[in-house]
Protein backbone atom coordinates (compact mmCIF):
# COMPACT_ATOMS: atom_id res chain seq x y z
CA UNK A 1 0.00 0.00 0.00
CA UNK A 2 0.99 3.66 -0.23
CA UNK A 3 1.96 5.06 3.16
CA UNK A 4 1.07 8.66 3.98
CA UNK A 5 3.24 10.09 6.72
CA UNK A 6 2.62 13.14 8.89
CA UNK A 7 3.69 16.35 7.14
CA UNK A 8 6.29 17.25 9.77
CA UNK A 9 8.24 14.11 8.84
CA UNK A 10 8.21 14.77 5.07
CA UNK A 11 11.62 16.42 5.00
CA UNK A 12 13.36 14.55 7.83
CA UNK A 13 16.24 12.32 6.80
CA UNK A 14 18.22 9.70 8.64
CA UNK A 15 20.95 11.24 10.76
CA UNK A 16 24.11 11.73 8.72
CA UNK A 17 26.03 10.75 11.84
CA UNK A 18 24.22 7.40 11.99
CA UNK A 19 24.87 6.85 8.29
CA UNK A 20 28.59 7.50 8.77
CA UNK A 21 28.60 5.23 11.82
CA UNK A 22 27.48 2.32 9.63
CA UNK A 23 31.03 2.27 8.32
CA UNK A 24 32.36 1.88 11.85
CA UNK A 25 31.08 -1.68 12.04
CA UNK A 26 34.27 -2.38 10.10
CA UNK A 27 36.85 -2.98 12.87
CA UNK A 28 39.50 -1.31 10.73
CA UNK A 29 37.66 2.03 10.70
CA UNK A 30 38.87 4.69 13.15
CA UNK A 31 35.85 6.73 14.18
CA UNK A 32 36.04 10.42 14.95
CA UNK A 33 32.31 10.55 14.19
CA UNK A 34 30.71 9.61 17.51
CA UNK A 35 29.70 11.88 20.36
CA UNK A 36 30.27 9.44 23.19
CA UNK A 37 32.03 10.34 26.42
CA UNK A 38 35.34 8.56 27.01
CA UNK A 39 34.69 4.96 28.04
CA UNK A 40 37.47 5.11 30.62
CA UNK A 41 35.59 7.89 32.39
CA UNK A 42 32.42 5.86 33.01
CA UNK A 43 32.54 4.71 36.67
CA UNK A 44 31.57 1.12 35.93
CA UNK A 45 32.54 -0.38 39.30
CA UNK A 46 30.72 2.29 41.28
CA UNK A 47 27.58 1.92 39.16
CA UNK A 48 27.74 -1.87 39.57
CA UNK A 49 27.98 -1.54 43.37
CA UNK A 50 25.17 1.01 43.57
CA UNK A 51 22.91 -1.13 41.36
CA UNK A 52 23.49 -4.24 43.48
CA UNK A 53 22.81 -2.30 46.67
CA UNK A 54 19.57 -0.80 45.36
CA UNK A 55 18.25 -4.09 44.00
CA UNK A 56 19.14 -5.84 47.24
CA UNK A 57 17.66 -3.27 49.62
CA UNK A 58 14.66 -1.85 47.74
CA UNK A 59 14.01 -3.83 44.55
CA UNK A 60 10.30 -3.14 44.10
CA UNK A 61 10.69 0.64 44.31
CA UNK A 62 13.39 0.40 41.64
CA UNK A 63 11.26 -1.74 39.31
CA UNK A 64 7.75 -0.31 39.70
CA UNK A 65 6.14 2.71 38.06
CA UNK A 66 7.16 6.12 39.41
CA UNK A 67 6.04 9.74 39.15
CA UNK A 68 6.44 11.74 35.94
CA UNK A 69 8.22 14.64 37.63
CA UNK A 70 11.08 12.34 38.62
CA UNK A 71 12.54 10.79 41.76
CA UNK A 72 12.25 13.53 44.41
CA UNK A 73 15.61 12.86 46.14
CA UNK A 74 17.35 13.01 42.76
CA UNK A 75 15.72 16.33 41.92
CA UNK A 76 17.03 17.69 45.21
CA UNK A 77 20.52 16.23 44.82
CA UNK A 78 20.82 17.77 41.33
CA UNK A 79 20.12 21.16 42.89
CA UNK A 80 22.69 20.54 45.63
CA UNK A 81 25.50 18.83 43.70
CA UNK A 82 25.20 19.80 40.02
CA UNK A 83 23.63 23.26 40.10
CA UNK A 84 24.87 24.70 43.39
CA UNK A 85 27.89 26.43 41.83
CA UNK A 86 25.67 29.18 40.43
CA UNK A 87 22.10 30.35 40.93
CA UNK A 88 20.28 28.34 38.26
CA UNK A 89 17.05 27.36 40.06
CA UNK A 90 15.04 30.45 41.01
CA UNK A 91 11.96 30.71 43.23
CA UNK A 92 9.74 30.73 40.15
CA UNK A 93 11.37 27.57 38.72
CA UNK A 94 10.86 23.84 39.06
CA UNK A 95 12.93 20.84 37.96
CA UNK A 96 11.83 17.70 36.10
CA UNK A 97 13.80 14.54 35.28
CA UNK A 98 13.83 13.63 31.59
CA UNK A 99 14.80 10.58 29.52
CA UNK A 100 17.97 12.31 28.37
CA UNK A 101 18.37 15.99 27.59
CA UNK A 102 17.09 15.48 24.05
CA UNK A 103 13.65 14.54 25.37
CA UNK A 104 13.70 17.70 27.46
CA UNK A 105 14.59 19.83 24.45
CA UNK A 106 11.88 18.19 22.35
CA UNK A 107 9.14 18.57 24.98
CA UNK A 108 10.13 22.16 25.74
CA UNK A 109 9.65 23.06 22.09
CA UNK A 110 6.46 21.03 21.95
CA UNK A 111 4.74 22.89 24.79
CA UNK A 112 5.85 26.35 23.62
CA UNK A 113 5.64 26.18 19.81
CA UNK A 114 2.70 25.64 17.52
CA UNK A 115 3.36 24.15 14.08
CA UNK A 116 4.57 27.01 11.91
CA UNK A 117 6.00 29.07 14.78
CA UNK A 118 9.64 30.05 14.42
CA UNK A 119 12.32 28.39 16.53
CA UNK A 120 15.78 29.94 16.23
CA UNK A 121 18.98 27.91 16.51
CA UNK A 122 22.69 28.46 16.11
CA UNK A 123 23.97 27.51 12.68
CA UNK A 124 25.45 24.92 12.86
CA UNK A 125 23.79 23.11 15.77
CA UNK A 126 23.24 19.67 17.32
CA UNK A 127 21.51 17.36 14.85
CA UNK A 128 19.51 15.52 17.53
CA UNK A 129 17.81 18.70 18.69
CA UNK A 130 17.30 19.91 15.11
CA UNK A 131 15.42 16.73 14.23
CA UNK A 132 13.42 16.89 17.46
CA UNK A 133 12.33 20.43 16.64
CA UNK A 134 11.50 19.53 13.05
CA UNK A 135 9.31 16.69 14.30
CA UNK A 136 7.22 19.30 16.13
CA UNK A 137 6.53 21.13 12.86
CA UNK A 138 8.27 24.41 13.67
CA UNK A 139 9.84 26.83 11.23
CA UNK A 140 13.50 26.21 12.04
CA UNK A 141 15.77 29.21 11.38
CA UNK A 142 19.55 29.26 11.81
CA UNK A 143 21.64 32.24 12.92
CA UNK A 144 25.37 32.12 12.05
CA UNK A 145 27.87 31.39 14.79
CA UNK A 146 30.83 33.67 15.37
CA UNK A 147 33.91 32.81 17.43
CA UNK A 148 32.22 34.06 20.61
CA UNK A 149 28.73 32.75 19.93
CA UNK A 150 25.61 33.55 17.94
CA UNK A 151 25.64 36.65 15.72
CA UNK A 152 23.37 38.87 17.82
CA UNK A 153 23.00 41.51 15.10
CA UNK A 154 21.63 38.89 12.73
CA UNK A 155 19.42 37.58 15.52
CA UNK A 156 17.93 41.00 16.22
CA UNK A 157 17.30 41.58 12.52
CA UNK A 158 15.33 38.33 12.52
CA UNK A 159 13.42 39.17 15.70
CA UNK A 160 12.45 42.57 14.27
CA UNK A 161 10.96 41.12 11.10
CA UNK A 162 9.69 37.63 12.00
CA UNK A 163 6.45 37.10 13.91
CA UNK A 164 5.93 34.20 16.32
CA UNK A 165 9.55 33.57 17.30
CA UNK A 166 8.75 31.42 20.32
CA UNK A 167 12.11 29.97 21.31
CA UNK A 168 15.87 30.50 20.83
CA UNK A 169 17.96 27.34 21.27
CA UNK A 170 21.65 27.65 22.15
CA UNK A 171 24.49 25.44 23.43
CA UNK A 172 26.71 28.05 25.10
CA UNK A 173 29.46 25.77 26.44
CA UNK A 174 31.72 23.89 24.00
CA UNK A 175 29.00 23.87 21.41
CA UNK A 176 28.13 20.79 19.38
CA UNK A 177 29.46 20.64 16.68
CA UNK A 178 31.93 23.55 16.79
CA UNK A 179 33.39 23.31 20.30
CA UNK A 180 32.96 27.10 20.65
CA UNK A 181 31.98 28.87 23.88
CA UNK A 182 29.60 31.82 24.01
CA UNK A 183 31.14 34.87 25.70
CA UNK A 184 29.64 36.47 28.80
CA UNK A 185 28.88 39.60 26.77
CA UNK A 186 26.88 37.61 24.24
CA UNK A 187 25.04 35.65 26.92
CA UNK A 188 23.91 38.93 28.47
CA UNK A 189 23.05 40.32 25.02
CA UNK A 190 21.03 37.26 24.10
CA UNK A 191 19.02 37.49 27.31
CA UNK A 192 18.37 41.20 26.71
CA UNK A 193 17.08 40.46 23.20
CA UNK A 194 14.78 37.73 24.54
CA UNK A 195 13.32 40.25 26.99
CA UNK A 196 13.06 43.00 24.38
CA UNK A 197 11.26 40.83 21.81
CA UNK A 198 9.28 38.72 24.29
CA UNK A 199 10.62 35.26 23.50
CA UNK A 200 12.20 32.42 25.48
CA UNK A 201 15.63 30.78 25.51
CA UNK A 202 16.38 27.06 25.70
CA UNK A 203 19.91 26.76 27.13
CA UNK A 204 21.32 23.28 26.49
CA UNK A 205 24.35 22.49 28.66
CA UNK A 206 25.41 18.84 28.25
CA UNK A 207 29.15 19.61 28.22
CA UNK A 208 29.51 22.37 30.81
CA UNK A 209 31.23 20.20 33.43
CA UNK A 210 33.89 19.13 30.93
CA UNK A 211 35.87 22.39 30.94
CA UNK A 212 39.63 21.87 30.86
CA UNK A 213 40.88 25.34 29.89
CA UNK A 214 39.85 28.96 30.35
CA UNK A 215 37.46 30.39 32.91
CA UNK A 216 33.90 29.34 33.69
CA UNK A 217 31.26 31.62 32.19
CA UNK A 218 27.95 32.13 34.06
CA UNK A 219 24.95 30.39 32.55
CA UNK A 220 22.22 32.39 30.86
CA UNK A 221 19.78 30.81 33.31
CA UNK A 222 21.65 32.42 36.22
CA UNK A 223 20.77 35.81 34.67
CA UNK A 224 17.08 34.97 34.34
CA UNK A 225 14.91 37.42 36.31
CA UNK A 226 11.78 37.17 34.13
CA UNK A 227 11.34 33.41 33.76
CA UNK A 228 12.49 33.39 30.11
CA UNK A 229 15.14 30.66 30.24
CA UNK A 230 14.77 26.88 30.20
CA UNK A 231 17.95 25.09 31.28
CA UNK A 232 18.65 21.59 29.97
CA UNK A 233 21.19 19.29 31.66
CA UNK A 234 22.12 15.63 31.53
CA UNK A 235 24.08 12.78 33.12
CA UNK A 236 24.96 11.38 29.69
CA UNK A 237 28.38 13.05 29.42
CA UNK A 238 29.33 12.87 33.12
CA UNK A 239 28.06 9.46 34.24
CA UNK A 240 26.53 7.21 31.56
CA UNK A 241 24.78 7.98 28.27
CA UNK A 242 23.04 4.61 28.26
CA UNK A 243 21.05 5.34 31.42
CA UNK A 244 19.23 8.18 29.59
CA UNK A 245 18.80 10.54 32.53
CA UNK A 246 18.58 14.27 31.95
CA UNK A 247 16.72 17.18 33.51
CA UNK A 248 15.08 20.52 32.78
CA UNK A 249 14.90 23.61 34.96
CA UNK A 250 12.14 25.99 33.87
CA UNK A 251 9.42 28.27 35.22
CA UNK A 252 6.77 26.28 37.07
CA UNK A 253 3.97 26.87 34.50
CA UNK A 254 6.25 25.50 31.75
CA UNK A 255 7.22 22.47 33.83
CA UNK A 256 3.57 21.70 34.57
CA UNK A 257 2.84 21.47 30.83
CA UNK A 258 5.96 19.39 30.21
CA UNK A 259 4.84 16.96 32.93
CA UNK A 260 1.61 16.37 31.00
CA UNK A 261 3.53 15.81 27.76
CA UNK A 262 5.91 13.41 29.47
CA UNK A 263 3.01 11.40 30.87
CA UNK A 264 1.90 10.85 27.29
CA UNK A 265 5.42 10.36 25.92
CA UNK A 266 6.93 7.76 28.27
CA UNK A 267 5.15 8.09 31.68
CA UNK A 268 8.43 8.62 33.55
CA UNK A 269 12.19 8.28 33.23
CA UNK A 270 13.74 4.91 34.13
CA UNK A 271 13.47 4.86 37.92
CA UNK A 272 16.39 2.49 38.56
CA UNK A 273 18.65 4.76 36.51
CA UNK A 274 17.36 7.80 38.42
CA UNK A 275 18.14 6.19 41.75
CA UNK A 276 21.63 5.20 40.58
CA UNK A 277 22.27 8.82 39.62
CA UNK A 278 21.05 10.01 43.02
CA UNK A 279 23.23 7.54 44.92
CA UNK A 280 26.21 8.53 42.80
CA UNK A 281 25.72 12.23 43.47
CA UNK A 282 25.25 11.78 47.21
CA UNK A 283 27.71 8.94 47.84
CA UNK A 284 30.80 9.99 45.85
CA UNK A 285 33.02 13.03 45.45
CA UNK A 286 31.22 14.40 42.41
CA UNK A 287 33.58 17.36 41.97
CA UNK A 288 36.61 15.03 41.89
CA UNK A 289 34.80 12.82 39.38
CA UNK A 290 34.11 15.62 36.90
CA UNK A 291 37.66 16.92 37.33
CA UNK A 292 38.87 13.46 36.28
CA UNK A 293 36.58 13.54 33.23
CA UNK A 294 37.79 17.00 32.26
CA UNK A 295 41.41 15.83 32.49
CA UNK A 296 40.65 12.91 30.17
CA UNK A 297 39.11 15.33 27.67
CA UNK A 298 42.03 17.76 28.02
CA UNK A 299 44.55 15.03 27.25
CA UNK A 300 42.67 13.66 24.25
CA UNK A 301 41.91 17.09 22.81
CA UNK A 302 45.52 18.22 23.19
CA UNK A 303 46.74 15.04 21.51
CA UNK A 304 44.39 15.45 18.55
CA UNK A 305 45.26 19.13 18.10
CA UNK A 306 48.99 18.33 18.22
CA UNK A 307 48.59 15.64 15.56
CA UNK A 308 46.46 17.94 13.40
CA UNK A 309 49.19 20.59 13.57
CA UNK A 310 51.74 18.01 12.45
CA UNK A 311 49.86 16.20 9.69
CA UNK A 312 46.89 18.10 8.22
CA UNK A 313 47.21 20.39 5.23
CA UNK A 314 47.94 23.94 6.50
CA UNK A 315 45.03 25.20 4.37
CA UNK A 316 42.64 23.44 6.80
CA UNK A 317 41.69 25.45 9.90
CA UNK A 318 40.05 24.28 13.12
CA UNK A 319 38.65 25.41 16.45
CA UNK A 320 40.55 24.96 19.72
CA UNK A 321 37.91 24.15 22.34
CA UNK A 322 38.23 24.87 26.06
CA UNK A 323 36.17 21.81 26.94
CA UNK A 324 33.62 19.32 25.67
CA UNK A 325 34.08 16.66 23.01
CA UNK A 326 34.45 18.23 19.56
CA UNK A 327 36.72 20.02 17.11
CA UNK A 328 35.28 21.78 14.03
CA UNK A 329 37.59 21.73 11.02
CA UNK A 330 37.10 23.87 7.91
CA UNK A 331 38.40 23.03 4.44
CA UNK A 332 39.53 25.79 2.06
CA UNK A 333 37.06 27.13 -0.49
CA UNK A 334 36.87 25.03 -3.61
CA UNK A 335 37.32 21.69 -1.82
CA UNK A 336 34.28 19.40 -1.93
CA UNK A 337 33.62 18.76 1.76
CA UNK A 338 31.19 15.87 1.26
CA UNK A 339 33.63 14.15 -1.11
CA UNK A 340 36.45 14.70 1.39
CA UNK A 341 34.47 13.01 4.20
CA UNK A 342 33.44 10.13 1.93
CA UNK A 343 36.99 9.52 0.72
CA UNK A 344 38.25 9.67 4.30
CA UNK A 345 36.14 6.71 5.38
CA UNK A 346 36.24 4.70 2.16
CA UNK A 347 39.90 5.12 1.20
CA UNK A 348 41.57 5.67 4.58
CA UNK A 349 38.98 4.18 6.96
CA UNK A 350 38.69 7.31 9.10
CA UNK A 351 35.14 8.49 9.88
CA UNK A 352 34.31 12.17 10.41
CA UNK A 353 30.92 13.88 10.21
CA UNK A 354 30.14 16.23 7.29
CA UNK A 355 29.14 19.67 8.50
CA UNK A 356 25.90 19.71 6.52
CA UNK A 357 24.48 17.29 9.13
CA UNK A 358 24.34 20.19 11.59
CA UNK A 359 22.53 22.75 9.42
CA UNK A 360 18.82 23.49 9.55
CA UNK A 361 18.66 22.51 5.88
CA UNK A 362 21.15 19.88 4.69
CA UNK A 363 20.91 21.29 1.15
CA UNK A 364 22.87 24.29 2.44
CA UNK A 365 26.63 24.28 2.00
CA UNK A 366 29.52 24.33 4.43
CA UNK A 367 33.22 23.62 4.18
CA UNK A 368 33.40 22.19 7.69
CA UNK A 369 33.34 18.76 9.31
CA UNK A 370 33.28 17.57 12.93
CA UNK A 371 35.83 15.45 14.77
CA UNK A 372 35.30 13.81 18.16
CA UNK A 373 38.30 13.17 20.41
CA UNK A 374 36.66 11.65 23.51
CA UNK A 375 35.71 8.27 22.04
CA UNK A 376 38.86 7.02 20.21
CA UNK A 377 41.93 5.70 22.02
CA UNK A 378 45.17 7.68 22.03
CA UNK A 379 46.58 5.24 19.51
CA UNK A 380 43.63 5.71 17.17
CA UNK A 381 43.81 9.50 17.50
CA UNK A 382 47.42 9.48 16.37
CA UNK A 383 46.90 6.95 13.59
CA UNK A 384 43.63 8.46 12.38
CA UNK A 385 44.97 12.00 12.07
CA UNK A 386 48.06 10.71 10.28
CA UNK A 387 45.79 8.96 7.78
CA UNK A 388 43.67 12.10 7.29
CA UNK A 389 46.92 13.93 6.57
CA UNK A 390 47.43 11.67 3.54
CA UNK A 391 44.04 12.65 2.07
CA UNK A 392 44.56 15.07 -0.81
CA UNK A 393 42.42 18.21 -0.87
Amino acid sequence: MEYRFAHQFDHMQASAIREILKFTSDPEVISFAAGNPASEGIPVDTIRQISAKLLQEDPIACLQYSVSEGYTPLRQSIREKMLSREEIVHDFDDLIIMSGAQQGNMLASKVLCNPGDTLVVESPSFIGSLNAFKANGVNLTGIPLQEDGMDLNALEDLLKTTPNVKLIYVIPNFQNPTGLTMSLEKRKGLYELACKYDTMILEDNPYGDLRFAGENVPSIKSMDTEGRVIYSGTFSKVLSPGMRVGFLVAPKPVISKIVICKQVDDVHTNILAQRICHEFLMGTDYLAHIQKLAEICRHKCSLMLEEMDKHLDPAITWTKPEGGLFIWATLPDGVDMADYCTRAVREYKVAVVPGTAFLTDESQTTQAFRLNYSTPSDEDIVKGIQLLGKLKL
